[in-house]
């Protein structure tokens, strides 16, 4: 999936997460009150605020967190 956006480009939170409305898969396998608490918590990247109501993620910081998640998964046997 993540090579499907360019690493500058910015992503939504329901890029991300994914739709359930729509049944569109995210990029990450968490629901989107886990994903702000590890924003919030510091544990994922902070989003940059783009207009009054659009918050958007740089691709890359996404990507590397993905990427980070799959390793601790297989580091310690659980599923990505």
């Amino acid at each position: 999936m993540s090579q499907d956006y360019h690493p500058d480009a910015y992503l939504r939170i329901k890029t991300i997460i994914g739709d359930k409305k729509t049944g569109k898969p995210g990029i990450l396998p968490m629901g989107e009150s886990t994903f702000w608490a590890g924003v919030k918590a510091g544990r994922y990247p902070q989003p940059t605020k783009l207009g009054p109501r659009i918050t958007a993620w740089r691709a890359a910081d996404i990507f590397a967190l993905e990427m980070y998640l799959s390793e601790m998964a297989l580091k310690h046997g659980g599923a990505a």
